[in-house]
């Protein structure tokens, strides 16, 4: 099946491409994610954050598609139900950073890279499930999906859910290379500015901060009207 067919132009599928890109290196919880544990345990840390984020973001594509995503923007329950789960998940991991004690959280595991030590692969797989659940739990990213991608689909389209997990799912890997180079470019700066180094626990302090800004705005963000 062609994409003309799926009602995707071609000079349209290369602005949504870009637009992609670019709305991928705007920060968000999801960048601030990749940045805090490329910091915390190198860029392979990053990239799998990156992977959990990207894994949520499917979720959300298949829920939109399906029509839960129409569902959250229809419902003030449902959406209000999701946003306060999001929000207390970005507000627990950020009390949970700022009441790291010194030689610890991301101090600790500075002291390990730096010793050669390897994280542990449990320490990965929880890397992962954080940026899973920050992404999943996160109504605004649904929303985002069901008023973005629909631009991209031509509305005489025959085939339009089958075009919008297509585009939704070239989105999310479309911003893998961008989550890869936050995660790099965050693993770079911590190897080489020796002053961060030795004041990790202001670093936790500040992840901490950020993640409970990033709480407390969503648990404010009203519905959009529909």
């Amino acid at each position: 099946m062609s994409l003309a067919m799926l009602g995707i132009d071609g000079q349209q599928l290369v602005l949504f491409v870009v637009a992609g890109w670019l709305l991928n290196l705007t920060p968000g919880p999801d960048v601030f994610y990749i940045v805090t544990h490329a910091l915390r345990s190198g860029a392979r840390a990053g990239i799998v954050a990156g992977l959990g984020i990207a894994a949520g973001c499917c979720v959300h594509v298949v829920a939109a598609a399906l029509g839960v995503g129409a569902l959250l923007a229809a419902s003030a329950t449902a959406f209000t139900a999701l946003k306060w789960l999001g929000a207390a998940y970005l507000l627990w991991m950020g009390v949970r950073m700022l009441r790291a004690r010194p030689g610890t959280g991301l101090a600790a595991v500075t002291r390990q890279a730096e010793a050669g030590a390897a994280a542990p692969q449990p320490a990965m797989r929880a890397v992962f499930g954080g940026g899973f659940w920050t992404n999943v739990l996160n109504p605004k990213v649904a929303l985002f999906f069901l008023a973005f991608v629909p631009q991209f689909i031509a509305p005489g389209a025959p085939h339009k859910t089958l075009a919008f997990l297509l585009l939704g799912l070239l989105f999310t890997v479309n911003a893998l290379p961008v989550c890869a180079a936050w995660a790099f470019g965050s693993a770079w700066i911590a190897r080489r500015v020796g002053a961060l180094q030795h004041r990790m626990h202001w670093v936790d302090r500040a992840a901490g901060a950020v993640f409970i800004a990033f709480g407390i705005k969503l648990a404010l963000t009203e519905r959009p009207a529909p």
